[in-house]
């Protein structure tokens, strides 16, 4: 029998948290964001509340990304975008493929009923490269 899950004010801070930013925070920004609201906060809170509301289905992973699990508060099908330089995180705005087709491709080729599928693209975000681009004419 599964149990309900009572109301709690830090449950409550920690999904608004994640739902209410787009740089897809990992456990760690979500505590050092949080603690100076919530002082009596752990960060075993955050991670154990972060499981929970992905089984809830309100948030998902991204991947570990530099070494921390990132999570996105928008649970809508979407690409993302990870530079492997600094470990930004962004939401693809305009999915070059349709999310449906692609699905429907898929499971026509392969006979796999596609539930969901995740795309994510790797590389070095505009900012990185400006930097890149910076450092080489110094050198």
């Amino acid at each position: 029998m599964e149990r309900a899950t009572r109301y709690s004010r830090k449950r409550e801070a920690i999904l608004n948290a994640i739902q209410s930013t787009d740089c897809h925070p990992s456990a760690e920004w979500v505590y050092q964001t949080l603690k100076p609201t919530h002082p009596d906060l752990s960060l075993g809170t955050v991670y154990r509340n972060l499981v929970l509301f992905q089984q809830q289905g309100l948030i998902q992973s991204i991947g570990v990304v530099k070494g921390q699990e990132r999570f996105d508060g928008c649970i809508a099908p979407h690409s993302h975008l990870i530079c492997t330089c600094c470990g930004a995180v962004m939401d693809l705005p305009h999915p070059m493929l349709d999310d449906g087709d692609l699905d429907q491709t898929v499971s026509a080729q392969y006979g796999f009923l596609v539930q969901r599928h995740e795309l994510i693209f790797y590389g070095t975000c505009e900012s990185c490269q400006n930097k890149i681009k910076q450092e080489e004419k110094l050198s």
